[in-house]
C-alpha cells in the first residue's frame, strides 16, 4: 500500500531549494554508518562476474558468484548480451516519461490497494520520513499479471521499450538463479521451480537534484524481499550505496553492466550462507538519476525456508515462510535495514 504523498520532481522544479520536513531524514551520528570516497578499496572490491563465462558454468566463475553472494550480497555482471540499444532505449523511454507534465504521469498514479502505477513509493506511514524520489512500479511478468490501466500511453515506444528491456533481464534472471541453483549443491533448474511462473516487478526510480543531499535519502536503508534483483544504473551519475563492514560504499557505474544483488528469499533458503545486504540510494545537488530494478519473486503461494541440505536442526537459523505473506508485511511498513528479514528469524 502506498499513501498519496508529494510529488517530488515537481516539488523541486516549483522551488529547488524547498525541503519540507517529512523528506528530512533524521540520522544518529553515532549509529550512521560512514561514507567511504568512491576512490576507497572497497569499491574495487566489489565482485565483477563474466556472464558468458557463467553461462558455460565454468567453474572458476561459479567460485566467484559463491564469493559474491558469501562475502558481499552484491556483484556486478558484464558480457550479459543484451544489446546496447535496448539498455539506451529503456534509459530514453523512461527519460522521457518523468519529462512528462505531472497531469500526464498522475493519470496512472497507485492507489491505495495496488502497488503498480506512478507514485511515491513505499509511503506506508502517515508521520513517515518520504524518500527524495519518484517512482513508476510495474508488474511485467507473467504477461496476464500486467495490469494495463497502469501502464504509460506516453511517450510513444515506452511500452515497446519496457517489453525489450524486460525480455532480455529474464533470460539474465533465470540464468543466474540457474548458477545460484548450481553452487547451493543443487541441479541447475531447482530454484526455478520455486518462479514457475516467474514474477518479475519493474521499478522505474527518478532521483532529483536536491539542494542539501546529505539531510535527504533517495531511497531509505533496506534489503529487498526479493529473490535476486537485477539493476541497471546511469552510467555517469553514482548514487547507490552498500552497507559493508560498517560503511556505506559506493558501487560506482560500470557501462551497460548489471548490478544484481541477493534478495530475502535466497538468504533465508541459503539459512543465512548468502546475504541479502542493507544498500540506500543518495541524491547530489546538480543532476537528477534514474535507476531501473528488476525484481525476481518467487510464486504468492511459495513455502520458503532453509534447504534441508544447507542444514541441521541445531544450525536453522530461519522458519518457514510463505512468501505472498512475507510480502505483504513488508509494504505495510516503511523501508527500515534487515527489519523485515529479522522476523522470519527463528525465535523473533
Amino acid at each position: 500500500m502506498s499513501l498519496k504523498a508529494p510529488n517530488v520532481q515537481d516539488m523541486v522544479r516549483s522551488d529547488p531549494f524547498h525541503i519540507p520536513d517529512s523528506f528530512l531524514a533524521v540520522r544518529n551520528e553515532e549509529d550512521e554508518p560512514k561514507s567511504v570516497d568512491a576512490s576507497s578499496d572497497l569499491c574495487s572490491e566489489i565482485p565483477i562476474i563474466d556472464f558468458t563465462l557463467l553461462s558455460k558454468g565454468q567453474k572458476e566463475e561459479l567460485n566467484k558468484l559463491d564469493l559474491a553472494c558469501k562475502e558481499w550480497g552484491f556483484f556486478q555482471v558484464v558480457n550479459h548480451g543484451v544489446e546496447t540499444q535496448v539498455l539506451q532505449g529503456m534509459k530514453d523511454a523512461a527519460a522521457k516519461f518523468f519529462d512528462l507534465p505531472l497531469e500526464e504521469k498522475s493519470k496512472i498514479s497507485m492507489s491505495l490497494d495496488k502497488f503498480q502505477g506512478y507514485g511515491q513509493a513505499y509511503a506506508a506511514a502517515k508521520g513517515q520520513t518520504l524518500d527524495w524520489s519518484d517512482t513508476l512500479f510495474l508488474s511485467v511478468y507473467p504477461s496476464h499479471s500486467r495490469n494495463l490501466e497502469f501502464w504509460p500511453t506516453s511517450p510513444k515506444g515506452f511500452k515497446e521499450a519496457i517489453e525489450a528491456y524486460s525480455t532480455e533481464v529474464k533470460r539474465i534472471g533465470e540464468e543466474l538463479l540457474g548458477s545460484i541453483s548450481q553452487i547451493m549443491g543443487m541441479e541447475k533448474d531447482a530454484l526455478l521451480g520455486f518462479h514457475q511462473e516467474l514474477v518479475q516487478v519493474f521499478r522505474v526510480t527518478y532521483y532529483p537534484p536536491c539542494s542539501k543531499p546529505d539531510k535527504v535519502l533517495g531511497l531509505s536503508p533496506h534489503s529487498d524481499t526479493s529473490t535476486i534483483t537485477i539493476l541497471m544504473q546511469e552510467d555517469d551519475v553514482t548514487g547507490l550505496h552498500i552497507r559493508k563492514e560498517g560503511k556505506w560504499v559506493p558501487v560506482e557505474p560500470i557501462p551497460n553492466a548489471f548490478v544484481v544483488n541477493v534478495g530475502d528469499m535466497i538468504e533465508i533458503w541459503s539459512n543465512g550462507k548468502y546475504k541479502s545486504i542493507e544498500h540506500r540510494a543518495v541524491t547530489n545537488k546538480s543532476k537528477a538519476r534514474l535507476s531501473y530494478a528488476t525484481f525476481i519473486i518467487p510464486r504468492n503461494d511459495v513455502e520458503i525456508g532453509p534447504f534441508n541440505h544447507l542444514v541441521d536442526q541445531s544450525s536453522r537459523k530461519y522458519k518457514k515462510v510463505i512468501y505472498g505473506e512475507y510480502l505483504r508485511s513488508s509494504l505495510k511498513g516503511k523501508l527500515e535495514g534487515k527489519s523485515h528479514t529479522e522476523t522470519a528469524k527463528i525465535g523473533s
